[in-house]
């Protein structure tokens, strides 16, 4: 059985990502890329749907671990009655070969230690034909998958896996090096451990030392950036969502969905947090993974793509999978790419104004791509859609869509305004008041004092906590301050905040979910734009402190079982976490958000 989805680590090469458990087993790895098909599934079913199993034989093991600082190499040690030994675990992307490294460090006494490693490709179905080679590599091959493991410890075959036992006595080390490539290529040499950690040692902490954010909140806003650096494809710069599919938004429930792809939904939260944290290139990267992900007719604009900006991945099951924990179905692809969701077009356009306001370039080109876009939700906002959370429970007209809606129409009016750009501005000022005057008639309750989750509702949403920061209204409006209250007394669960209430069966699933971490964040925002520090700092320390020992956080946390719920690490928490840090170190000078 997996363990706690709380209990792993994320190593990564900018390409894919594993997940590490404090057992010292790999139970999800994707090659070649993050939504490639997994060939160590353990995750979603059992260690015979495929890991790698490095650690002591001992049953009685205390367990420390951590990520040395500025970097994704993660070191776990484990204390034993006979010892104590670290496994020290990275990966490296090169040419379109993928290793992963393993090195056993002894550090106190002889440690007997075990090895596992059962290669299951395509989702833990599919057994490679397993040989030795000449120079005592083992050499594992289904179709164009093809993966070698170099290690001099001796192996050998048992039960359809590779078992080893061995000791590791005080100041030895011994490294495994497993490397992915496609099976039809001349096969290389295995790399040298030693050197190449050496290599990704100094590329991680080159890269930390660019963040400018200081003081009290670096340690968890680092260890954000380095975990979307974790998930950011180094040669296109789309941003998985995730590395996993399926981990359930509640145990036992059919909440699993696929997040190993790029969402426009996440583009202005990541922009910003990049912009502001000093890392100028990688938001420039982003925003050009999205002009090209866009491309094309405005018609056919999707709200989330491929790593590469890819438009096709239907959903589907995986039956042979029993799930994490028995949470099924095991789904692969996500229907949502073909949603209507009329939030992206607020997203898309206010991230290109974002991006100009940083001094990235922004080309003639693009501005013509952003008019096409505006013009095209001129005949669409009107129109109800599926929402920010990909309801499969009917369209409706989501009063967060048409907020969105809002914010395009005002961005291209202020781009044309601030920038001098050409294009219909009193068109599209037009077009702005007349979306404003219909969410604030029919989005807002006067008898709640509140907006609602979507016209003629009775229902909140969290993301009504976004309206002052995105520049709708201002902190201050009565109407502002009456949503919060209304969220705080109707959307809070042990001190954080659910998306929306799930009891009405608007997402069409009729289970429960945890807390979702974003939002929480987002109540801690709008505590910053309200003045109200102290409880903003509060909630945000709180949220801080649900990460696991080597800082990471999952999309929801389970307030009951107290553990992780939902895709890990989700990219969209962490973004959350960053903005949050800065807006609450910002609150010393004027209240900043994106609409001013």
């Amino acid at each position: 059985m997996p363990g706690k989805i709380e209990d792993y680590a994320i190593i990564g090469d900018r390409g894919t990502a594993a997940l590490v458990g404090r057992d010292g087993s790999i139970d999800w790895l994707c090659l070649p890329r993050f939504d490639s098909q997994a060939c160590f599934a353990a995750l979603l079913g059992g260690p015979e749907n495929g890991r790698w199993l490095l650690g002591p034989k001992a049953e009685s093991v205390k367990v420390r671990r951590h990520y040395r600082e500025g970097t994704l190499i993660l070191e776990t040690e484990f204390e034993t009655p006979d010892g104590t030994v670290a496994v020290i675990d990275c990966m490296r992307r090169r040419d379109g070969v993928h290793d992963v490294l393993r090195l056993v460090e002894g550090r106190k006494g002889c440690v007997p230690m075990r090895m596992e490693l059962c290669i299951r490709f395509n989702y833990g179905e599919i057994i490679p034909w397993v040989t030795s080679l000449s120079d005592g590599r083992l050499h594992a091959v289904a179709g164009p998958n093809r993966l070698t493991l170099a290690t001099p410890v001796a192996h050998r075959g048992e039960d359809m896996k590779t078992v080893a036992e061995f000791q590791v006595q005080e100041g030895a080390q011994i490294p495994f090096v497993m490397t992915w490539d496609e099976s039809w290529r001349p096969l290389e040499p295995s790399p040298d451990l030693h050197s190449t950690l050496d290599s990704v040692e100094r590329r991680w902490k080159k890269w930390s030392d660019r963040c400018t954010v200081s003081g009290e909140y670096r340690e968890p806003v680092l260890r954000s950036l380095l975990t979307l650096r974790a998930l950011e494809d180094g040669w296109t710069g789309g941003i998985a969502a995730s590395a996993t599919t399926s981990l359930p938004e509640c145990i036992g429930g059919q909440r699993n969905w696929d997040y190993r792809y790029c969402w426009l939904r996440d583009s202005t939260f990541t922009l910003y947090a990049l912009l502001e944290s000093g890392y100028h290139d990688e938001a420039r990267a982003w925003r050009d993974w999205l002009m090209r992900a866009i491309a094309g007719s405005p018609e056919k604009m999707q709200i989330l793509y491929g790593m590469a900006g890819e438009r096709r991945f239907p959903e589907y099951e995986v039956p042979h999978l029993s799930g994490y924990m028995g949470s099924k179905p095991v789904r692969i692809g996500n229907a949502a790419a073909g949603q209507l969701q009329l939030d992206v077009y607020g997203e898309v356009l206010d991230s290109l104004y974002q991006s100009r306001r940083a001094g990235l370039v922004s080309s003639t080109d693009i501005w013509d791509m952003e008019v096409a876009l505006a013009k095209r939700l001129e005949t669409l906002w009107r129109e109800p859609d599926e929402g920010i959370w990909e309801v499969r429970g009917g369209r409706r007209d989501f009063t967060w869509s048409k907020i969105m809606s809002w914010v395009a129409f005002d961005r291209v009016v202020r781009t044309i305004e601030e920038f001098g750009a050409q294009g219909p501005l009193e068109e599209f000022r037009r077009v702005r008041q007349e979306v404003r005057e219909e969410i604030e008639s029919r989005g807002f309750d006067p008898e709640l004092n509140s907006f609602v989750q979507s016209f003629g509702s009775k229902h909140l949403d969290a993301t009504l906590l976004l309206i002052p920061m995105v520049g709708f209204l201002k902190p201050d409006d009565p109407r502002v301050i009456g949503t919060v209250a209304q969220v705080e007394k109707r959307l809070l669960a042990d001190g954080f905040v659910r998306r929306y209430e799930t009891d009405t069966n608007v997402d069409g699933m009729g289970d429960k979910e945890g807390v979702f971490l974003a939002c929480s964040f987002w109540l801690a925002d709008a505590y910053v734009l309200q003045g109200r520090l102290d409880e903003a700092r509060e909630l945000f320390g709180r949220l801080v402190n649900l990460r696991n020992d080597v800082g990471l956080l999952s999309e929801e946390y389970d307030t009951e079982r107290k553990r992780f719920a939902g895709n890990f690490p989700q990219a969209f928490s962490h973004v959350a976490l960053v903005n949050t840090a800065l807006n609450i170190t910002r609150l010393k000078k004027p209240a900043k958000h994106r609409g001013t």
